[in-house]
Formats: structure tokens, C-alpha cells, sequence
């Protein structure tokens, strides 16, 4: 199954000196004309509070060896050469006090004022360093967190759900060949990384040997076979990857390939909306149930100490509805009925309503 051929420069979205791709963090962005405006706000504030400071000291200024003849524009003149490092010498400080003030005080606002008229240079270095640090840190401290391959409506409804489960946004990363989809994830809270997750050296950035969930969201069946086979031969053992298909007739491929539960996509959504014609209430039951923001939810979890020595039965009773006991990594499927008691260690798989924020 052929890959389709990308841009040559594809892969080489936001890579820094060392070829190593940064990952981008949520982080909140501001219009040009609005760090335009905050800079020009700061530089005028600095150039104010400077001239006022000369004017204060008036007395202490020689103008054309005159002492105290400096009126306020002659303070904002001085200011202004002073600041910017012109400095023609027709106003200088005579007094120690005057001058212990250039030192400490004036030197150190012609620095900021420097910063921020070169603002856009030292802006790019800083996040650059940042965003470099930011990624050789969270490399080293990430495990087993999750990667969506993919940001489309599929991937986009699965980080809902893990977010809306309690899993952190630094712990889910992105992969996906735009960069717009990768901005959405980070406005998303999401960590994002621009790239084509058919590429080794991709999925490595994503730390993917250390992953403990995968989901495969790509558009195309036989991108997605790629994707799954290139993933189970880099992750570690236990790694569960959950990859969506569109044709039934390539889920067991996807399979073949390593993947651990494949989702019919389009024909589970056909099979929802038939449901919905032939019986609305059972219907709106399962859209409830898929919808993380409503009010039933379907989740896995440990039994509580509350709860050992129970029976499904009595979380049934209790309003849980217990689909099915995990045991010893085994499912036993409320159908079989072959658990009567739970037991330590065991996981259930409940239907339950939504605890609310």
C-alpha cells in the first residue's frame, strides 16, 4: 500500500539546529498591532518617566555650561539622545547626584528602551531558547502519555474525551501534517508537533517509546495501516493503539498491523442513525452516552474499597450499570454473568451519569 508522496520540505516544519522538530505548547497569541502598541506604550513610558527624572534634577544640568537653565522640552531632548545612545554632549550632569542617577537609574531604562526597539530580535531569540528548553524538558519527563495521529473531527472528538476523563493537555500530543491543525491543538491546551506520522524520526519527536495510548484519526484507511504498523514497532509492550478505519473490509488489516481495537467509523455512524429511525429512544440513549458533555457517561475504573465483596448487581442497584469486570486483564461482559463477588484489583466498566465540574 503506496504512501503518497509529500512536499520535500515536509518534514522539515519547525526544526531547530540540531534537526530535532520542537514541539509547540499551548500558549496564548496576540495580534501584531497589539504587541506594536505595547511596545510603543512602554518605550513612551520610559522616555516620559526619564525627562521628568532630568526635570526634577534641573538644577543639576549644565545646557552649553549653563546649570539650571534646562526647561521641561530641553529634560525631553536630553531624554531622547540619551536613550537612543546619540548623546551630543550639549547637556551633561554636573552634580554627583545627577550623575549617580545617570548610572544607576538612566542607564539601566536606556537598556530597556534598547530591548524594546529591537524587541522583534530579542522576542524570536527568547522563544526560540524557550521553546527549545520547553521540548528537551517535557521529552525527558513524559511518560506514558498519549499521541492522536491526526487533528481532524476524529481526533479533535478523541481529545475531548480524554480531557473531558481528566487526562492533562501536556500529556496529549498531536501529530499532524498542518500547521493549522497543530495550532488548534495547542489552542486546545494540547501539545502539537507539524509533521507526517509515517516518518519515523516523527513519532520519535513525539516520544512515542514512551506512550502508553495511541490513536491513529488519519483520513485514509491506507494511511493509517502505515502510521499503525510504523508504531507498533517503536512502542513498548502494553502500548494500546486504537486506530479508526472507513471501510470495514480494512479492519482487519489494521489489526494485522498492531492495532488493538479498530473503529468502524462510517458505518458506526450509519448504524447509529438507523438505530435512530427505528427506535428515537434508544437513539438519543447511545448519543448521550457518546457525547462526553451530556449527562450519561461510559467509563473504566478500580472498584473502591467501598465496593469489594459487592456484586455487579449491587452496583446496578446503586445507579452504576456495570458492562463488564476486568479481571486479571480478562473482560467478563455482564451477558456471561460468570462474576457473582468483586474481587481486589479488578476494573469495571460502568455506565454512569456524569459527575459535574
Amino acid at each position: 500500500m503506496a504512501a503518497k508522496k509529500k512536499p520535500a520540505d515536509f518534514l522539515t516544519l519547525n526544526d531547530d539546529s540540531d534537526g530535532k522538530r520542537n514541539l509547540q505548547f499551548a500558549r496564548h497569541k496576540f495580534s501584531p498591532i497589539r504587541n506594536l502598541g505595547v511596545r510603543i506604550a512602554i518605550a513612551l513610558g520610559v522616555l516620559l518617566f526619564t525627562a521628568l527624572l532630568v526635570y526634577f534634577e534641573r538644577d543639576c544640568y549644565a545646557d552649553r555650561g549653563e546649570v539650571g537653565t534646562l526647561t521641561l522640552l530641553d529634560a525631553f531632548y536630553y531624554s531622547t539622545v540619551s536613550l537612543s545612545t546619540t548623546g551630543y554632549g550639549d547637556i551633561v550632569p554636573v552634580c554627583e547626584s545627577s550623575r549617580l542617577v545617570n548610572v544607576l537609574v538612566i542607564t539601566p531604562l536606556r537598556f530597556l528602551f534598547l530591548i524594546v526597539l529591537i524587541g522583534t530580535t530579542i522576542e524570536v531569540l527568547t522563544q526560540r531558547t524557550r521553546q527549545e528548553w520547553r521540548s528537551s524538558k517535557w521529552r525527558k519527563k513524559v511518560q506514558d502519555h498519549t499521541i492522536i495521529i491526526g487533528y481532524g473531527v476524529k481526533g479533535r472528538a478523541a481529545a475531548r474525551a480524554l480531557l473531558d476523563s481528566g487526562t492533562l493537555g501536556n500529556a496529549i500530543v498531536v501529530v499532524a501534517p498542518d500547521r493549522e491543525s497543530v495550532d488548534m491543538a495547542t489552542r486546545d491546551g494540547l501539545v502539537g508537533i507539524v509533521g507526517d506520522a509515517r516518518s519515523e524520526e516523527i513519532l520519535k519527536d513525539a516520544a512515542i517509546e514512551k506512550a502508553g495510548r495511541i490513536v491513529v484519526a488519519t483520513d485514509e484507511d491506507d494511511t493509517s495501516v502505515l502510521v499503525t504498523l510504523t508504531a507498533r514497532r517503536l512502542t513498548k509492550p502494553g502500548c494500546q493503539i486504537v486506530a479508526a478505519v472507513r471501510e470495514s473490509q480494512n479492519a482487519e488489516v489494521l489489526r494485522q498491523s498492531g492495532a488493538n481495537s479498530v473503529i468502524l467509523t462510517a458505518e458506526s455512524a450509519g448504524r447509529l442513525m438507523g438505530l435512530s429511525l427505528i427506535s428515537p429512544t434508544a437513539g438519543e440513549i447511545m448519543e448521550d452516552l457518546l457525547d462526553s458533555a451530556r449527562g450519561l457517561e461510559v467509563t473504566e475504573r478500580d472498584i473502591t474499597r467501598e465496593e469489594l465483596g459487592l456484586s455487579p448487581q449491587d452496583l446496578d442497584a446503586r445507579g452504576q450499570l456495570v458492562l463488564a469486570v476486568i479481571r486479571d486483564g480478562v473482560p467478563h461482559r455482564f451477558d456471561v454473568g460468570d462474576i457473582r463477588t468483586l474481587e481486589r484489583g479488578d476494573r469495571i466498566v460502568v455506565i454512569q451519569h456524569k459527575e459535574e465540574d
